[in-house]
Order: C-alpha cells, then structure tokens, then sequence
C-alpha cells in the first residue's frame, strides 16, 4: 500500500490557511509519505452561490488558477526524488453547469500537467439559488432542510446529486475519484439524523456506477476533525466493498492547514480490508 495524501488544499483556498503549498508538501515528506496530491478548488461561475459573505470565501478567482497550477508545478519539482507531487483539482459537481466544469478542466490541462481530479458535492439547490451542504447547521437548517421538508428529501437530493457526478467524472481522462462520499452527515449531531438505512442505500446503488465508470473514492478523513461529526466522511463498510469490486481507494486528509496533513491515515489504515478491523463488504 502506498502512503499517500489525495485531498489536500493549499495557500489559494479560501477557507483555509494562508501557508504555502511547499509547507504542506514538507510535512508530507516528514510524516513519511509517498505521494502527496494538491487538490485545490477551482474558480466556480459567476454568481453560483448567490451570498455576498461566502460567495469570496468559497473558491479561488478564475485569475488565480494558473497561478496556482505554476505553484503546484514547482513543488512537484522541487521535490522530486524525495515526494511524488502530483498535481490536481477539486472539482465542483455544477448541476446544469457542465460545460463550465469542462471548460476548466480543458483550460487546467493546457496549462500545467493535471493528473489527479476530485469531483465532489458542495452544492444542491435551496432557498434563494445554489447552498453548500457543508457552511454552517444553521445555513443547512435555514436553506436546506427548510426547502426540501425533511432530511430525508435533502438527502436523497445529495446523493442524487453524487451519482450525477460520478457519470459527469467517467469520461475523465486523469485519475479521478469521488471526494468525501458523505459530506451530508458534517452536522449530523446539530440536525436532526439522517437514516442510517437510507444511508446505506444510497451507498450501494453507487458501487456499480463507481465500477462502470472507472471512479475511485476518495477515503477522506476529515469528519473526524469535525465536532458535530465526530466519523470519517466515508464509511469503513464502503470501504471494503469498493475493495472488494475493484474500485480504487485513495485516502484523503482534506488539509486546509499543513498540520493536518496526513491526519486519519492511522484510521484508514486500520480500515483496509485485510486489516482485521474493516467492516465485511458481504454484508451489503
């Protein structure tokens, strides 16, 4: 197994710290990983998420992203044959909005040498537009739970929303994989429970689509940073069924900071079928 980091961010994240990339990639190469992979968000159209506070917060500008593929670049030389860098994207999935992601995508790739892709759900339509999953329980409460009537119709509309996006990922010609599967649960202790049936329902119908399409999963670690969520974003059960069919695995910190870097990995390791502790993928 490979020690490698395949969801982290850096210096051109909003919402995170203002440390460079080359900080991130030396604590990578100091904790003893392999490959370490740069995953920032893209810039999002115009006008996507119609709030005037979070609208800046939420990803780079569009001026900035061959900057940022230059910055990952030269990290990933400078430090070659110490820590494989690679250099990638996280992907929005931008309902109605494809084209815009293709356009991005094909700009990305004409400017810096992309290899790895996240596609992942921030966003469902609610109350006034486009409203991330994952801002505050209040915002999910207020424009969210409101909009749809219960959390089990929000939830059916985020994983509606994650299928959609691993079909819009299956063309992809760079590695790509479907980053935290289960963002929805980020507030689970300050909202009121999501079905643990519906969860592992909708987690099953994705297992042949991830197979169809050639998807991986990112094995994100980052819920167990959150306080009102307390577990990995993706499920130890999933985890050993996408083994078992053949889906690639790749474990994610989600970084904002270079001191969290690699955090989780001692949990995914722990999880991989084989290691005594993962769930048994026949249960499904």
């Amino acid at each position: 197994m490979m020690k490698w980091d395949g969801h982290t961010h850096t210096q051109f994240c909003k919402h995170g710290s203002d440390r460079p990339l080359r900080a991130y990639a030396e604590r990578a190469a100091e904790l003893g990983f392999e490959r370490y992979t740069a995953t920032e968000h893209p810039p999002l159209p115009e006008g996507w998420v119609d709030d005037p506070v979070l609208t800046p917060e939420l990803a780079m500008d569009r001026s900035e992203l061959p900057l940022y593929l230059a910055d990952a670049t030269a990290v990933k030389r400078a430090f070659e044959g110490r820590l494989d860098v690679t250099v990638g994207l996280e992907m929005d999935y931008l309902h109605g909005r494809e084209s815009f992601t293709e356009e991005l995508l094909s700009e990305a790739s004409a400017a810096a040498e992309l290899e790895d892709v996240i596609i992942s759900v921030h966003y469902l339509p609610g109350r006034g537009g486009m409203r991330c999953v994952d801002y505050k329980p209040e915002d999910f409460r207020d424009n969210l739970l409101s909009y749809y009537g219960s959390m089990e119709k929000v939830a059916d509309a985020y994983y509606d929303h994650v299928e959609l996006a691993i079909r819009s990922a299956a063309s992809w010609r760079w590695r790509r994989r479907l980053g935290h599967v289960n963002l929805i649960e980020k507030f689970r202790s300050a909202l009121p429970p999501i079905d643990e049936a519906q969860i592992r329902e909708r987690l099953q119908r994705l297992l042949p689509l991830l197979v169809e399409s050639g998807v991986g999963i990112d094995a994100n670690a980052a819920g167990l940073r959150k306080a009102t969520c307390g577990k990995p974003y993706t499920p130890e059960w999933f985890l050993a069924a996408c083994a078992a069919q053949g889906v690639e695995i790749v474990f994610g910190s989600d970084a904002h900071r270079p001191e969290e870097v690699g955090a989780g990995w001692d949990w995914f390791a722990a999880s991989l079928p084989g290691s005594g502790t993962a769930g048994d993928a026949r249960r499904i």
